[in-house]
Formats: C-alpha cells, sequence, structure tokens
C-alpha cells in the first residue's frame, strides 16, 4: 500500500499555510538598537523624527523593530536611522580630519557634515557639528548620496549646528 497516495486533503492544506505563515513578510522586519541619550537630545530627535521624509532615495518609510522616535526606516534591505547614538571614537581620530583613515573620511552633502564609515554590509554615516549625533546605515547596494541628499533637510531643520557633547 502506498502511503502518501492516500493522504488526507486536510493535511496537505495545514502544510501550506504553515509554510505560507513562516515566509510571511511580518517575520522579515529590521530590528535596530534604540539609543538612549538624554532628555535635550530626546527632544531634539523627536523633532527630526517629526521632519523626516516619507521617501528615502525612493524607498518607503518602513520603521525598524521596536518602534521608537529615535529610530527610523527605509526599504528593504533597510537603510537605518538612529538619533542620539554616542559619538563615534573615529570622530576624533586626527587621521580621519587629515584624510589619512582609508575606513573613515569626513565631507559634507547639502549643509551636513557627515562622517562615513564602512561597515561589512555597507556604509555607516554619522552627522557631525550638529547638537545630536545622528547614524544612519545604508547597504551597500543602495546610492548613499541620494539617501544624505534626501536626509540633510529634515537634519538642518531639526538638529542645530553646534557640538554634542
Amino acid at each position: 500500500m502506498n502511503f502518501f497516495r492516500h493522504r488526507p486533503v486536510g493535511l496537505s492544506a495545514l502544510a501550506l499555510l504553515i509554510t505560507t505563515a513562516g515566509c510571511s513578510s511580518a517575520d522579515d522586519s529590521a530590528s535596530a538598537t534604540v539609543p538612549s541619550p538624554d532628555a535635550a537630545v530626546t527632544e531634539l530627535c523627536r523633532k527630526l523624527d517629526d521632519a523626516l521624509p516619507r521617501k528615502v532615495a525612493g524607498l518607503s518609510r518602513e520603521d525598524p523593530k521596536p518602534r521608537s522616535t529615535l529610530t527610523a526606516g527605509w526599504g528593504s534591505p533597510v537603510i537605518i536611522l538612529r538619533c542620539g547614538v554616542p559619538r563615534p571614537p573615529k570622530m576624533l581620530d586626527p587621521k580621519v580630519a587629515d584624510g589619512r583613515d582609508p575606513d573613515a573620511v569626513p565631507g559634507g552633502v547639502n549643509g551636513v557634515d557627515w562622517l562615513q564609515e564602512r561597515t561589512d554590509g555597507g556604509f555607516r554615516f554619522t552627522t557631525a557639528n550638529r547638537k545630536a549625533y545622528v547614524e544612519v546605515s545604508v547597504p551597500g547596494d543602495v546610492d548613499s548620496s541620494g539617501v544624505l541628499i534626501d536626509l540633510a533637510p529634515a537634519v538642518k531643520s531639526a538638529i542645530p549646528k553646534g557640538i554634542a557633547d
């Protein structure tokens, strides 16, 4: 007797349901560590969250989990913004300012200064010369210049120029 030939239809439907649920896009949501800045920086970050665009580099906003006004995301693979992060150690490295560090370079885009660092999967940009540090992680296959151009107006309007710490 061939056991598989007499399999009940209900079992096939259950297997299909389990397979479909396992591949649900709800399980594919990105996550980000939420920073824990002081109250003044948190307020600046809330203003930034209100000013952020719905689209960045043509990608729709899809915030990471856990939801927070200190984090935002766009697209898949996701571009992650975290506001109120600590100052990156490379920001104080004189080799970066002199252009002698190949993994971290300073530069500005549309009035916002950024420190660019290579990561395993792309680049991490952190604002410089602003009252709060804003970090943006960009996957390697996304045009990072488009991301920074789209984010510049929000950063300029919400995070005043100055030194964060």
